[in-house]
């Protein structure tokens, strides 16, 4: 990508009669959605929340968990001179500062416009645009790969993912990636108390989609459960190495969606996922 960024208006659309449910959908409805949701909401994600990202940090979930302090790819100075894959990079804010420790990132998005603001803020990292389900790159060409809740939350066949994530890695590479907590999807998406009581079945599978007047999905988020997460890393050719549920920190104030102070200290709200392939 080398045009430069500006205010579009083919990413703007009227999104207020699209109606929530829970219903199946499939790997090409959930990809046209994610692609089209994104578009369509970049400009105002990164307004609310590029502070909070900022432009070259690597935050793994709304509660404020930083690499540099978290180490889950491995230590800061071991990332020099790596060649590593960042999945639904978004502006590339996670990719900048791994170009900052001496590696040799690549951020790959869905969404068009997600990659505008990564030209937006600058730098020199590669931008591709391309989905997670057919990476556009040779067998091994990485060291690393990770994921701060990019792609796998909204693809209907995470397996299929991890196993593109794997052909692309180097022997014993490892791939961390951020989800919601499975066990948020049981409770309201409300960061008051009114998001404190079970109001759905964790068991339920059924994808939580967003559509319009014709049917069509505008907005597609697939929940597993933690054993469906672990065996689809297992079927995807890794070895999960830890499970890491971040507490909510003192220094955070901030409400994001359903996650706030009162619920984040008293249930988890991410998951991240650290795995090596298995060779």
């Amino acid at each position: 990508m080398n045009q430069e960024y500006e205010q579009d208006d083919r990413f703007e659309t009227d999104e207020d009669e699209a109606v929530a449910t829970r219903r199946d959908a499939g790997d090409a409805e959930s990809s046209r959605a994610s692609r089209g949701w994104w578009d369509r909401n970049a400009d105002e994600y990164q307004n609310d929340h590029g502070a909070f990202l900022g432009d070259d940090r690597f935050v793994w979930g709304p509660e404020g968990l930083d690499e540099a302090e978290a180490g889950l790819l491995g230590p800061t100075e071991g990332l020099k001179g790596l060649d590593i894959l960042e999945i639904g990079a978004g502006a590339a804010q996670c990719s900048r500062w791994l170009a900052a420790q001496g590696a040799r990132p690549v951020a790959l998005d869905l969404s068009h416009r997600q990659l505008q603001h990564a030209l937006r803020i600058g730098g020199e990292v590669p931008l591709v645009e391309a989905d997670a389900g057919a990476l556009p790159f040779r067998d091994g060409a990485f060291d690393l790969a990770c994921s701060a809740y990019g792609a796998v939350p909204f693809v209907a066949d995470p397996v299929r993912v991890f196993r593109e994530v794997r052909r692309v890695l180097r022997p014993g590479g490892r791939w961390v990636f951020s989800v919601t907590h499975p066990i948020r999807w049981a409770f309201p998406d409300e960061p008051g108390p009114e998001g404190l009581s079970v109001a759905a079945s964790y068991f339920d599978r059924t994808p939580y989609v967003e559509q319009d007047e014709q049917g069509r999905a505008v907005y597609v988020e697939h929940h597993r459960t933690l054993g469906d997460r672990v065996r689809d890393v297992v079927a995807g050719g890794f070895r999960l190495v830890d499970l890491v549920e971040p507490e909510w920190p003192e220094w955070n104030s901030q409400e994001w969606g359903g996650w706030s102070p009162l619920r984040g200290n008293l249930i988890p709200g991410t998951a991240i996922f650290v795995c090596e392939r298995e060779d």
